[in-house]
Parts: structure tokens; sequence; C-alpha cells
């Protein structure tokens, strides 16, 4: 009898046993899974640069996405910086010239993966009979934020057709704070001109019928350099080094499906007019019907990506150096 429970026990023992190895195996895969699933962590500014993500998050919403992501929408790029730099984010979506910025600051982290919007500056006035760079000449323009980007594009421009900035015969800068009251200016004199980025310079347009876009910057910037040349590059999208190396195939998929989004802006307005309200990018949606066409929305990756944004950059740092982080990116910062 004895010998027969202790046969007994052991049976139970060894199904026990097995019970619990399997449960285990199951509990590792299922924490594999999870793992495998973890959500790419997405920044981005409010903004062009991030209006071609609309359609992507709403299908990361709806659980229509291929991929599994977490997003988060800043108000300034300094706040995304820290948090790639914390490792907080896998990907963000950043100013041109900040994403050089962050390349050397962090001994080259970061990698561009595309280009997300490209020029979002037009010169506004209600003076039609500005259709020329030349016929700036002799005028003073207000914009935000000297010695930033907005300013470097238009001094290029200006300098590239032959207008000195601060000179009798050329044309002066006066700079305010903030688009708003760029815009509060040309409120009460339509006739005086300014550099306003979208969706402000269509918000502009639309508050005050005598005004309209004379120039568009971006067709300036592109006549200048020529089709092998740099494009004018608003925004670009990066990832951390350390993210791709160990998560490639979820950084193609999410490329795969920020290139979707982009096209679906653009090929869908009043869906993306809709979009853009509900995150808070633009006030009305009327406004941002009109704007998205002047966004300049794309998706641009690989040896064209390369091509736009080095020579962009590379005006940039001839004008600051330190508007780039201080040097020019190596060929590492792009992903081909």
């Amino acid at each position: 009898m004895t010998t027969r429970i202790g046969k007994t026990a052991k049976r139970l023992a060894a199904l026990l046993f097995s019970a619990m190895l399997a449960a285990a195996l199951l509990t590792g895969c299922g924490q594999a899974k999870q793992e495998e699933q973890a959500p790419v962590r997405i920044g981005a500014l409010k903004g062009p640069t991030s209006m071609g993500l609309l359609f992507l998050q709403q299908d990361a919403a709806d659980n229509k996405a291929d991929g599994t992501y977490e997003f988060t929408m800043m108000t300034a790029a300094d706040e995304l910086l820290a948090l790639i730099v914390k490792g907080e984010l896998d990907i963000a979506l950043l100013p041109a010239n900040v994403a050089g910025v962050l390349y050397q600051k962090t001994d080259g982290g970061i990698t561009v993966i595309d280009i997300n919007t490209l020029g979002v500056l037009y010169m506004v006035s209600g003076d039609t009979s500005i259709d020329s760079v030349e016929k700036l000449r002799g005028r003073t323009i207000y914009l935000t934020g000297k010695g930033t980007t907005p300013d470097y594009v238009l001094q290029y421009v200006l300098r590239e057709n032959g207008i000195a900035v601060g000179d009798a015969d050329g044309c002066m800068l006066e700079y305010k704070s903030e688009a708003a009251e760029v815009a509060a200016v040309l409120a009460e004199n339509p006739e005086a001109v300014g550099l306003l980025p979208q969706p402000f310079a269509t918000a502009a347009c639309v508050q005050n019928k005598a005004l309209t876009v004379v120039l568009d910057m971006n067709a300036q910037w592109e006549a200048i350099q020529g089709a092998e040349g740099g494009r004018l590059v608003t925004g670009v999208t990066v990832v951390r080094n350390d993210f791709l190396q160990a998560n490639e195939a979820a950084v193609k998929t999410f490329l795969k499906e920020h290139e979707k989004s982009a096209v679906r802006i653009n090929e869908m307005p009043e869906e993306g007019a809709r979009l853009a309200v509900e995150a808070g990018i633009v006030a009305k949606e009327p406004i941002a019907l009109r704007a998205i066409p002047q966004c300049n929305i794309t998706y641009i990756d690989g040896a064209q990506m390369k091509q736009a944004l080095s020579g962009y950059l590379r005006v940039l740092y001839e004008y600051s150096p330190e508007a780039v982080g201080g040097g020019m990116p190596g060929d590492d910062f792009y992903y081909e």
C-alpha cells in the first residue's frame, strides 16, 4: 500500500510539474508577444509637420493601423528634444534644422528617416503689385524669429536676388515675437508686407479679405537652387538609433503608414481639416481646408531625402553654423 501511494504521489508531482512548466512557457510567450507589440512612442509639434500624421493617428485609435503607436503632441521643439535625449520618445517629427542640432547634441545618436513637410513660408500683403522678389526692394518686411530659419530663408532669397538687408536700396526687416503679431500689423495696414508660415498665412487672408499671398517662398527657393539643389524643408522625422537597431521592422512599418497618411490628407483635405481642428492644430475647419494644400505635406525618403535636406542645411550652415548644431551632419544622419 505504501509503495502504491508513493507511486501515485510521484505521478501527481510529475503532472503538477508539467502543468507548471506549460503555464510558465505560455506566460513567457505572452510576455514576449507583449514586448513585440509595445507601442512605438511618437512625438510631434502641433503644426504642419504633424498634419501628415493625422490619418495614421485616426487609424491607430480605430485599431486599423498595422503598427502599435503612442502619440505625444507638443507646442515647443525643446520639449520634444528633451524627451528624445532621455529616451522617452522613439520617433519625433522636428523642424529640419533642429534635427541637425539634435544629431550633434547626441553625438550622432539619431537618424532622419523622412521629410514630412516642405516649405510653409509665404509673403502676405494687400499690395498685389508685389509679384516678384525684386518688388520687395525699398519695403519693410515683418516677420518672426530673428536668427531663426524663417529669417535665414528670407535673407538667403533676398541676397540671391541682389537685395541687401538694412540698405537704403534694399529692404528693412522688422521682427515680431510671434506670427499673430505679424498678422496684426497686416490687419491694421494691408499695404504692409509680412512673412508668415502656414496656417497663419491662410488665417490672415481669411480674416482680412484685403490680404493675399503675393509670394510663395518655396517657389522662390527652388528658383534659386534649381532642379538638382536642396529643397526648402520645414519638417523631418527622426528616430533614436538604439531604437532603430532593435526595432527596424517597426520603423519600416511606421514609414509605410506615415507615407500613406501623408497621401491621404492631400487627397482628402475635408477629412484632414476636421482632424486638424480636433487635434488643436488649426482653430477652424474652413481655415484648415484652405491651408492644407499650402502646407506642402509630403513624404520623401532615401536618396531624394538626402539631396533635398543636405542642400537646405548647407544654406543654413553658411549663414550660421549654430543653426544646424555647429557642423554639417555626416552621411549616417540619413536613413537610406
